[in-house]
């Protein structure tokens, strides 16, 4: 895949990832200027967070088990504060459409390793197939494939060999199928198809 098509993706993420924060923003200034409590321990909350980075600096454990107390304290005011509105706790949070990689396209690993995002790979995937004009798979697959088309004379000097088409077809049609079942299996074969445009 082209460096030009993940780039073209990658942009797109970032206008889902912005748009979402900006509505996640004009979600919270409606909310606060409703409850102004809100506002309030949105700013303790980052008070509290700048001291908790203080702490940890100078290694303050009482002070920072305060904070701690403190903040878990707050969020559960501002939990209570949205139930009791009847408003989900998550409304204030940006709406992406990827849970998992936020609309960046990539997470982390357990080994903190950055890799691809899954949804970024269907999107890529989708790009492939789209290129691949395999579009019409509904209707043009190994259940709707009609090997009557193909014929069932034993011709040795037309065809070059000693079967009819329609019983090589077939014959084709199983190693298919058996290679799609394989796929995974790395000790699989690949399939090579060789002909002239036009044959069948």
């Amino acid at each position: 895949m082209s460096n030009q098509i993940i780039n073209s993706l990658l942009k797109e993420y970032e206008k889902k990832r912005i748009n979402a924060e900006l509505n996640s923003e004009k979600r919270k200034f409606e909310l606060y200027q409703k409850i102004p409590r809100l506002q309030e321990i949105e700013d303790e909350l980052n008070s509290s967070a700048i001291s908790t980075a203080k702490n940890i600096l100078n290694n303050n454990s009482y002070s920072l088990k305060e904070l701690n107390e403190k903040i878990k304290k707050l969020k559960y005011e501002k939990n209570c504060i949205l139930l009791n509105n009847n408003i989900d706790i998550n409304y204030l949070k940006p709406k992406y459409e990827c849970s998992f990689c936020n609309d960046t396209g990539y997470i982390s690993d357990k080994n903190y390793e950055t890799k691809m995002c899954s949804c970024l790979k269907q999107k890529l995937l989708n790009e492939a197939f789209n290129k691949s004009n395999m579009f019409n798979l509904e209707k043009e697959n190994f259940n709707t494939f009609n090997e009557n088309v193909f014929s069932d004379e034993v011709d040795l000097s037309k065809y070059r060999q000693n079967m009819s088409p329609r019983n090589n077809i077939k014959q084709i049609k199983k190693k298919c199928i058996e290679f799609v079942d394989n796929f995974n299996n790395p000790e699989g074969k690949n399939l090579l198809f060789t002909g002239n445009t036009g044959l069948r």
